[in-house]
């Protein structure tokens, strides 16, 4: 905050309170317009800066953070030189991806690629490292796309606002296309099997589709759904684990207006297995709605989570609790029939504390959003961190082992909305960096690399 926009707050305070004389002089040694303690609809206020405080002090109470340990903390050479990658136009960024695929040089290697969608309907598709553009893409789809994955390193899976899904090859050969989805299909995911791909999209029309793809085919092609998850509210947030007991594939779903992650089997009957509870302890009829997750790239049972909570978004960590594959993990099936009632309440809340040691880290990130925001994050490749978006054009990385920001990115434009992150590894030369990718509603592509070594 500049001096002069404090000088007019206090302006404010004065003219409301009534302080004529006080403010006379003020407003004449501060230099100020005669009509600057006037107060419109939404101007901010010393009483709006202390709810604001306030409310901050309140949330500090219900942090969880780590403690500091250095050995597994956030490493060095992370990315924080903003590289900005031209586009054919301008137009907001919607998706990013940094996928591997089959290489054009050597068959038995892979490379990366940078795809990034946007909302005028183009899938763009740059080489790495050199960040140049292959392939814009425009008739694949009726309307933006919102999700890419990669099919056996050699197709390209894709899924829009219309809820079409798609299968093309990299070039945009269009081999096979379903609409599954009444509207927005808001995210794709893969696990590739050996004979099978598993497919999941979830979309704004309350459902999840499970598919199972056959990855013999030259042309592969997208088969009906294996199995559909009708849900009470729209899903947000989709991923693939194994099951720690014996490796099968469990799905994890989660949904607007509820604090739960949903375990699925993967098979043509998609059963509910269980939920963990990320808030036990909360009395809020609503605390927040997990918006994005995504698996430790070092950890297989820790995930992080962005949550839709305002006016920041809040990090977790959390140890997952995979229900077993007999499914049913309610308090029901725990405590027999002829228990008491109190043995009963026992039994919810030692579930509760132990769904609350599960959550490692809560932390504020500082990131600003609102109810209309679409929270995102990735981890660093190394697992020592997390990075988040915000509306306020920054990008934060979080420490994953104690939860304090360690680092602030910006190269977008202040106040602008960062839609999307990924981040890989990428060979540049004989040096393999960690790369981040950003994408926003300032319809800039940016990739930050490390600093250069001196």
């Amino acid at each position: 905050m500049s001096p002069s926009e404090a000088a007019i707050i206090v302006a404010r305070f004065l003219k409301a309170n009534s302080y004529d004389e006080t403010l006379d002089t003020f407003i004449r040694e501060a230099g100020l317009p005669p009509s600057a303690g006037s107060t419109n609809r939404g101007d901010l206020t010393i009483e709006k800066i202390l709810e604001e405080k306030q409310t901050f002090d309140m949330s500090l109470q219900f942090e969880r953070l780590g403690t500091d340990d250095g050995a597994h903390g956030w490493s060095q050479h992370a990315p924080a030189v903003p590289n900005e990658i031209p586009g054919p136009t301008r137009s907001n960024i919607l998706h990013t991806s940094l996928p591997l695929v089959a290489s054009t040089t050597s068959s038995d290697a892979s490379e990366p690629l940078l795809v990034a969608t946007t909302a005028d309907r183009r899938l763009n598709v740059h080489n790495l490292p050199a960040c140049t553009l292959k392939d814009s893409l425009l008739a694949i789809h009726d309307s933006p796309v919102l999700s890419t994955a990669v099919l056996k390193q050699t197709h390209l899976l894709t899924a829009s606002m219309s809820g079409q899904l798609v299968v093309s090859d990299l070039q945009g050969v269009v081999f096979d296309k379903r609409r599954d989805h009444a509207k927005y299909v808001v995210q794709i995911i893969t696990h590739e099997l050996e004979d099978v791909t598993w497919l999941a999209t979830a979309g704004w029309d309350g459902k999840v589709h499970l598919y199972s793809i056959d990855v013999a085919a030259t042309n592969p092609k997208l088969p009906a759904p294996v199995a559909s998850i009708s849900l009470p509210t729209n899903p947000e947030a989709l991923l693939f684990i194994k099951h720690p007991d014996n490796g099968s594939l469990v799905l994890i779903i989660t949904r607007r207006d509820s604090t739960h992650l949903f375990y699925y089997g993967v098979d043509s009957e998609a059963r509910l297995l269980g939920k963990q509870n990320l808030a036990p302890h909360s009395n809020a009829w609503i605390a927040f709605t997990p918006s994005a997750i995504a698996l430790c790239p070092t950890d297989s049972t820790l995930i992080a989570i962005a949550t839709s909570a305002i006016p920041h978004m809040k990090l977790l960590i959390v140890r997952l609790m995979v229900p077993s594959m007999d499914g049913d993990a309610s308090i029901a099936s725990i405590v027999p029939a002829e228990e008491t009632q109190a043995s009963q309440a026992r039994a919810a809340l030692a579930l509760q504390d132990r769904e609350s040691a599960a959550i490692l880290i809560q932390c504020n990130t500082m990131a600003p959003q609102t109810a209309y925001s679409t929270p995102a994050l990735t981890w660093r490749p190394d697992g020592t961190g997390v990075w988040v978006n915000s509306d306020d054009g920054a990008i934060r990385g979080i420490e994953a082992t104690t939860g304090k920001i360690i680092a602030t990115l910006k190269g977008h434009e202040p106040g602008s909305k960062v839609r999307c992150l990924s981040a890989a590894c990428v060979k540049a030369g004989d040096v393999k960096q960690e790369w981040l990718v950003s994408g926003g509603f300032d319809h800039k592509l940016i990739v930050w690399k490390p600093e250069p070594a001196e």
